[in-house]
């Protein structure tokens, strides 16, 4: 149940002129008073007094070194070496939904590998009429398609489902990115190749691996292959990042990131599931009575918020505060997103930037008024089917005590009176 927000708008105009307390370095003022000059206005500064940089400086250009703070960051404990590991995209440093490549979090099982386009090619076998092999050039020749959607790791937020451990959105949630993949079709590929051999669909499967050392092969049901996977060689308009598969990948909308072969080197037609390592003894969920969840693909609904969050802490003093984060389903599109202060007692109802698009990022605002109250904030997020973010005890109810992968929990920051948060659990 909603409870709808009784209190009063925050003014963003009394805000402005003075009315509210202001951060530092910036104008103190009463409402009635005149401002003390600013010198950072009055002034002039070192910028103003000679040229920049030209136009042939940074050919590709660069962050600023002003936000050198905003990266992925890996951490060191969680794998053994940084070779099959992870790191995490900065979502608290964000806005928007589109994630530039540069902070898109990476997922390598032997490491990221070179390779030229001149190089690539895609292997199409198994149950087709005639086994085919594409070049890069080849690829670049079918008609092709741009969709915007999220690729989150299966196990993003899986160190949480003990209990609070990690404090900061980019460690417990930064397993996501969300950029405008640019490819073919993989039904496509599969019908040039001709499926008549394999008879009847709806009983058949494709294995996919990379070309890397680890190959990450995973089994995927054709009603998947042949709906909306995409063979991707563009990201955000450019060339793929190596990191993100360079030159090719494979994108498996709404579902685990695993599935999302890069480097990608054959796609195999088959009678059923291959069940290698990554959809056995990885990937899958030991429940309570020793059984394990598999064909687990899709990723449920799910948000965060990502400020105030404690790597965003609340610095501007009393006032207006906007209360921002996430939100995603692989069933969907999201379609409303509620915030609550005080640890799920009551919601209130988020603005969403823009109405919410399938199986991509959705980014959410809560305008409000915080003045120094102790806040556990929450977001719960609803997708188009109806359905609506559990908590984490809803979770541990049907799935146990051991689960990793697929938490899609609502996740709890602790507001302190100073601004700060931390990581807690509310379940």
């Amino acid at each position: 149940m909603t409870t709808s927000f009784k209190g009063p708008k925050p003014s963003r105009r009394q805000f402005l002129s003075g009315a509210a307390a202001v951060g530092a370095g910036a104008v103190a003022a009463s409402a009635g008073g005149a401002a003390a000059p600013d010198p950072m206005i009055t002034e002039l500064q070192p910028w103003a007094t000679g040229f920049g940089d030209g136009v042939d400086v940074t050919p590709y250009g660069l962050p600023i070194e002003h936000e050198s703070h905003v990266v992925r960051r890996n951490v060191e404990w969680l794998t053994a070496d940084t070779i099959s590991s992870i790191n995490f995209t900065p979502i608290h440093a964000l806005d928007g939904t589109i994630t530039p490549q540069g902070c898109a979090f990476e997922r390598h099982h032997s490491g990221a590998i070179e390779m030229r386009k001149e190089d690539y090619r895609l292997m199409i076998n198994g149950l087709v009429d005639q086994p085919l092999v594409f070049s890069y050039a080849d690829l670049e020749r079918f008609p092709r398609e741009q969709h915007v959607y999220f690729c989150e790791c299966a196990a993003n937020t899986g160190m949480e489902w003990a209990g609070a451990q990690l404090n900061g959105a980019q460690f417990t949630h930064g397993m996501i990115h969300n950029m405008e993949y640019t490819g073919v079709p993989l039904r496509t590929l599969l019908q040039e190749a001709g499926l008549d051999a394999a008879g009847d669909l709806e009983d058949k499967w494709i294995y996919v691996e990379g070309h890397d050392a680890s190959s990450n092969g995973r089994s995927i049901p054709m009603a998947k292959a042949m709906d909306d996977c995409l063979v991707a060689f563009k990201a955000n308009g450019e060339a793929l990042r190596k990191e993100h598969g360079y030159p090719v990948r494979l994108v498996v909308p709404g579902w685990e990131g695993n599935l999302w072969v890069k480097w990608l080197r054959r796609v195999e037609v088959t009678d059923g599931p291959v069940e290698s390592r990554e959809e056995t003894s990885k990937y899958t969920d030991t429940l309570a009575d020793g059984t394990s969840r598999k064909w687990t693909w899709v990723m449920d609904a799910k948000s965060v918020i990502t400020s105030p969050s404690p790597q965003s802490p609340i610095t501007h003093g009393h006032g207006p505060l906007v209360i921002t984060g996430l939100a995603w389903s692989g069933q969907g599109a999201i379609t409303r997103v509620d915030v609550s202060k005080d640890g799920g007692k009551t919601w209130e109802t988020a603005r969403l930037a823009k109405p919410g698009e399938k199986m991509a990022l959705t980014r959410f605002y809560l305008d409000t008024t915080w003045n120094g109250e102790e806040m556990l904030l929450q977001a719960r997020a609803m997708d188009e089917t109806g359905y609506v973010q559990p908590t984490k005890d809803q979770l541990r109810e049907i799935r146990g005590d051991n689960s990793i992968y697929h938490n899609n929990s609502i996740q709890t920051w602790h507001v302190t009176p100073d601004g700060e948060a931390e990581n807690v659990e509310v379940s």
